[in-house]
Formats: C-alpha cells, structure tokens, sequence
C-alpha cells in the first residue's frame, strides 16, 4: 500500500501549479466580471500536454491517467471554478465516448484535435424535461438517405456557446427505452444547429448554453459506437467524470480553507488573532480534516480507474463526499471572513457561490446517494 504520488505525479503537479500560477491566474478577475472563458487556454494547454492530459500519449494526451487528470482539475479549480469547469469537460465527458467508443476516423477527426486544443468540445445530454432522470431525453434522431435528423433542445451545456462539436446523445428508437438512446457529434456548423448563453450565478467564467436541433442534419458516420448503445456510454462517460468533479470540489475547498486560515491568522479581535479563539480554530481543525479525507476518497477513486476495476460507488461516494465538504468549508470560509466575505471584491464570497455546482452539475447529490445505495445491494 503506497500513500505517496509517484516522482513523475509529483512533478506533473508542480508544472500545473507553476502553469495556473502563471497563466490562469491573471485572467480570474476579468472573466468573472465579463462571465467568459479565456478560450486561448485551450490551444495553450493543448500545446503543453496539460489539456486532456490524462489520455494516452499515442493521441497526443500525457498518459498521467484519472489520477493526472485529477491533479489538473484540482490545481486549476484552486484559482477557478468557472476555468476548471470548461477544462474539465474538454478533458473528460466531451471526449470520453469518442476514446472509448469511437472509431478510428472519430478519434483522429475529433479526439486528437481536442487534446490538442484546436477543438473545442461540449456534452449534450440534459433537457429542459430531463435533468437526473437522464432515460427521459426527448432529442430524437431519425436515420434518413445516410444521413440523420436530430429534433430537440439540451440545455446548460458547459462550452455550448463557443465548442466546435457537441457528444449529444439523442433518442433512435423510442419503443426500446434506454436500450433505444445513441450518441453522436454534432459539428457546429451542422444545417439547423444553433445555440444560446444562459447565465449563471456562480462558475462565472464556464459558459453555459441552451442548444438547439432543428431539423439538425449530420452524416450518419458520426454515430459513436452503435446504434442503441448511448445510454451505457453516457454512464461510462459519467461515471469517470464524477471523480474529475470531486477534484474540482477538492480544489475549492483547498482554496476556501487557506484563505480562511490566513485571515483568521490575521484578523485580531479582542487583542488576539481570531483564530485562537478555540470556537474557531476547532473550525478550521474540521475543515482540515474534512479536505484530507475527501481527497483519498478522490484519489482511490482514480486510482481504481486507471486500475481499470470496479469504481462505480467510489466514484459517486467520492463526487458527494467532496461536493459537500467544499459546501461546508466555503459556508465557515465565509463566515469567518465576517463582513469583509460578503463585499464582491472578497473571494470568500465567490467560493460560497461557486461551491453550488457541485451538488448539481454531473448528476446531484441525490443521484449519488441512490447510485451509492443500489452499489451496496439495496434495490
């Protein structure tokens, strides 16, 4: 048993920390205020083997594996969660399907170039009638002359207003149930295809989009994998990105205690730092704790991933866990930052609202919490 990252891991984190420090950092401030993505970041990361890093390097990825992409998520949602989140689709659901199910051609016209930052991808999967209950999409596709038509709406689709192709899964066979779900790419420059921006509250820098299909047309080569198989390569797709996402909520949490921990230590009340006060250092004690233990719950989670053995409920137990422990630390972040936490220039308050995607976005904390029940035999 090995606590400890490898020198190689050890060295990937440092090049990423170096890299957010650099390059990301300065570009927080704006796109919070302007509420959009520094998209150059995409080509920029792609060029250094950051973006989509955990792929293996015979297409152009880092081969760092689950646990890679974790330390990548992790180290950027420090600095931002709306910038981790569009880095964080790329190197995951917008492109998982294509590694694991898409043919060659698919890999080489789509994978490669999205590793390397010169497109830029997005998953459609939720509707305005089909959040958690992901079986009731109502997008259809209809094969016709080699061709298929796609009707129907998807909407807050992380990188739908700037990708250059969506992973959209869509209904081929209505009678069929889930059995009757595929998956496809859709280009965005596809007849009848079009877009719109929703805006969000917190995650200020992740566009968010409400995507329309209209008569969409696209070759039928662009079926991933076959026909009726969507719905299972959405659950894988799923299932790999909720340990990303428990990275993110690491990653914030990280950054919400080591601000709270700093003023603490120098905000002095009553003639003594605030943080002696035993009420507050017993606080700041339980969010320690709390961060250490969300991140082996991450960690083995990737592992088992890159392991290739069963990850399933250690993946959405990693997902809930970190999510609500970002929740709680981001809430005592704030609260020990006092007045100073609610005024817009503090990061207290932008770490309180960014902690609200967690426990959404990529299936909610009930949906862990059911998948986590039906892994230990209650169904």
């Amino acid at each position: 048993m090995d606590f400890e990252l490898t020198e190689a891991q050890k060295m990937f984190r440092e090049a990423i920390r170096d890299f957010a420090q650099r390059e990301i950092v300065p570009l927080v401030e704006e796109a919070e205020r302007t509420a959009s993505f520094p998209v150059h970041l995409f080509p920029k990361m792609g060029e250094l083997g950051y973006l989509c890093a955990g792929y293996p390097e015979e297409y152009g990825g880092a081969g760092v594996g689950k646990i890679g992409d974790c330390i990548c998520v992790e180290e950027i949602a420090y600095h931002s969660v709306g910038i981790s989140a569009g880095i964080m689709v790329q190197s995951g659901i917008a492109t998982e399907a294509i590694f694991r199910r898409g043919n060659e051609e698919q890999k080489q016209n789509y994978l490669v170039p999205a590793i390397k930052g010169q497109k830029i991808g997005a998953f459609g999967l939720t509707e305005p009638n089909a959040g958690s209950d992901a079986a009731a999409i109502q997008t259809t596709a209809v094969r016709k002359n080699g061709k298929y038509i796609l009707n129907g709406t998807k909407t807050f689709i992380t990188n739908g207003t700037f990708c250059d192709y969506v992973v959209t899964a869509a209904v081929t066979d209505k009678s069929k149930g889930t059995r009757g779900i595929s998956l496809f790419i859709v280009d965005k420059d596809a007849p009848g295809f079009s877009r719109s921006k929703l805006h969000k509250f917190c995650a200020r820098p992740s566009e968010t989009a409400e995507l329309t299909f209209e008569d969409c047309t696209i070759p039928e080569k662009n079926l991933i994998g076959e026909e009726g198989m969507g719905f299972r390569y959405v659950m894988e797709t799923l299932t790999g990105g909720r340990i990303s996402h428990a990275a993110r909520s690491l990653g914030l949490a990280r950054a919400a205690f080591d601000a709270a921990l700093k003023y603490a230590q120098e905000r002095v009340q009553f003639g003594q730092p605030i943080a002696k006060f035993q009420y507050n250092s017993f606080k700041l004690a339980q969010m320690a704790m709390e961060i250490e233990a969300a991140r082996w719950l991450i960690f083995y989670a990737a592992w088992l991933y890159d392991q290739k053995r069963p990850h399933v409920k250690e993946a959405a137990m990693a997902k809930l866990f970190a999510s609500q422990v970002a929740e709680r630390v981001t809430t005592e972040a704030l609260q020990l930052h006092g007045g100073y936490g609610l005024v817009e220039e503090s990061v207290a308050q932008r770490y309180f609202r960014d902690c609200r995607m967690g426990t959404i976005t990529e299936g909610t904390s009930e949906i862990q919490l059911l998948v986590i029940s039906r892994e230990i035999g209650i169904r």
